[in-house]
């Protein structure tokens, strides 16, 4: 039986324990899967799509706390370039999927655009791999981390057998409190806004410097199959999502304006 290759990569570095219980889980799977685990020395959260330029990336060779037969690499560059830099020069073959995650902290709505762990798996849409993008709301326990990685295992095979495209990426939103989760929806992605609030401060030497600090102030109650409404009320969402950004509806007026 063919063994199926997955890329696990995540944006909060290659020790933490969202991508460990994730990785132990797949190798303990009752499935045929073959492991090959690139992620950030450090945590690059919320960092987006940034890929590196302008210094030499560099990978080092890591074994996994819990489990010494799980050895991965780390690298000092952002998730988008763990997953550049695997698929283009690590790896021999392609992956089958990219899972990044598991995160720390939801990735919901409007957030994709920022989040690390979302721009990974966008990086193997890409490169023409299917991807799935998982985070745990909250800061997240043990217990909660290895039911997500439980959960992972249930659907992956799903979406494999199931022929995902290569152009879809599913985002998965875990609630934290998991004993109280009432099941799984698809769902849309909602709309988060924050009240960017910027600390003014002055650092020893008189100089004054800002600290970001967003407050999550709506997180569209109306919306009625949202993803951040749904993980509210106790449902993990299954979002698919994909980056056609074209905006068709505004193409005849534009024609029109520029002729």
């Amino acid at each position: 039986m063919k063994q199926t290759h997955i890329l696990v990569t995540n944006d909060d570095g290659i020790h933490a324990e969202g991508i460990q219980r994730l990785c132990q889980a797949l190798y303990e799977s009752a499935e045929n899967y073959r492991l090959s685990i690139i992620a950030p020395e450090r945590e690059r959260s919320a960092i987006g799509h940034a890929i590196t330029m302008h210094k030499p990336l560099r990978v080092l060779e890591v074994s996994f706390l819990h489990n010494p037969a799980l050895k991965g690499w780390s690298v000092n560059g952002t998730p988008s370039d763990c997953v550049k830099l695997a698929v283009e020069a690590i790896l021999e073959d392609k992956p089958d999927l990219v899972i990044s995650g598991i995160n720390r902290g939801s990735n919901l709505g409007t957030d994709v655009l920022y989040s690390g762990t979302v721009s990974a798996a966008v990086e193997g849409l890409l490169l023409g791999i299917p991807s799935v993008a998982v985070s745990l709301t909250g800061s997240g326990d043990s217990h909660s981390f290895d039911y997500a990685a439980r959960y992972l295992c249930t659907i992956i095979p799903k979406l494999l057998e199931g022929g995902i495209e290569s152009s879809t990426l599913v985002n998965i939103n875990i609630p934290g409190d998991v004993e109280s989760i009432k099941g799984a929806r698809v769902t849309s992605l909602g709309t988060r806004r924050y009240k960017n609030a910027f600390e003014k401060r002055v650092d020893p030497r008189g100089m004054h410097y800002y600290w970001l600090a967003g407050e999550l102030v709506e997180d569209d109650p109306e919306e009625e199959n949202s993803d951040t409404r749904m993980v509210r009320e106790g449902y993990i969402s299954v979002t698919p999502v994909h980056f056609q950004l074209t905006d068709t509806s505004a193409i005849p007026l534009l024609e029109k304006l520029i002729k």
